[in-house]
C-alpha cells in the first residue's frame, strides 16, 4: 500500500480495544432486570457492531418498544459507569498508534458507539491525545456502513481517497470504506467473523502489522 497515506481512520471496538468483557457485563445487568438468562462473552460478541440500540434489540428479542427503550437506557448508563473496568487495548495497539503519530500520520476514530462513550474510553486509557478526531454514531447524520463519517473526516483534514485508509474488524467498516472508495484493512483478531472481511483489500492478524501495510 500506502506510502501516500496521510489519514488513517480507525474503528474502535474490536479494532483498537477489546471491550467485550465490559459490554457483556452491561448486557447481563440489563437482562437480569428483565429476568432473562445471562449471556456469555461469545454470545455478546455476535450482538455488537451496529451501535447500542441494535445490540439491546438483539439482546431483548421479542420485547416491546418501551421495554427496549428502557433496556437501552439501562445498558448505556451501566456501560458508561463501568466503561473501562475490563476494557484494554489489543496487544501492540498503543505502541503502533504512537509510531504512526510520530511518522506524521493523522489518526481518527470512526465508531458506531456514541461519541461520548468513545471519548471516555480513550480518555481513561490515556490515549485520546493520539487522535485528531473522534467520531461516534451520533457525530454525523449517518453511521457506518454509510461512508458519511469517512467523508466527514476526509473533508475535515483535506485528504483525498488515495491519501486515506480505513481500518476495522467488521462488515460495516469494510462497507463504509468501500463506499467511500478507500483502501481497507481488516483486523482478523476482532469481533467480526472472517467472512465479514472478504471486502478488505488486505487483512492483518495483529495491530502492529499495520506498520508494514502502511510502509
Amino acid at each position: 500500500m500506502a506510502t501516500t497515506a496521510k489519514l488513517i481512520i480507525l474503528d474502535l471496538d474490536g479494532t483498537l480495544i477489546d471491550s467485550l468483557d465490559d459490554l457483556t457485563d452491561a448486557v447481563n445487568v440489563m437482562r437480569r432486570e428483565f429476568e432473562l438468562p445471562l449471556l456469555t462473552r461469545s454470545q455478546v460478541r455476535q450482538l455488537v457492531g451496529e451501535g447500542a440500540r441494535r445490540l439491546v434489540e438483539r439482546a431483548l428479542t421479542g420485547r416491546s418498544p418501551d421495554e427496549v427503550e428502557g433496556g437501552v437506557e439501562l445498558f448505556l448508563r451501566y456501560n458508561f459507569d463501568h466503561i473501562a473496568h475490563r476494557t484494554v487495548f489489543y496487544p501492540g495497539v498503543r505502541e503502533t498508534l504512537e509510531s504512526l503519530s510520530r511518522a506524521g500520520l493523522t489518526l481518527a476514530v470512526a465508531s458506531n458507539k456514541s461519541e461520548l462513550h468513545c471519548r471516555e474510553i480513550l480518555r481513561l486509557l490515556r490515549a485520546d491525545h493520539l487522535f485528531a478526531a473522534i467520531l461516534g454514531a451520533d457525530s454525523v447524520a449517518e453511521r457506518k456502513p454509510s461512508p458519511a463519517p469517512l467523508f466527514h473526516l476526509m473533508s475535515q483534514f483535506g485528504c483525498g481517497v488515495d491519501e486515506t485508509v480505513m481500518v476495522g474488524d467488521s462488515i460495516n467498516d469494510m462497507k463504509s470504506g468501500k463506499a467511500a472508495g478507500l483502501y481497507t484493512i481488516g483486523c482478523s483478531y476482532g469481533y467480526g467473523p472472517p467472512e465479514e472481511l472478504l471486502l478488505a483489500d488486505t487483512v492483518i492478524a495483529s495491530f502492529p502489522e499495520l506498520l508494514e501495510k502502511l510502509g
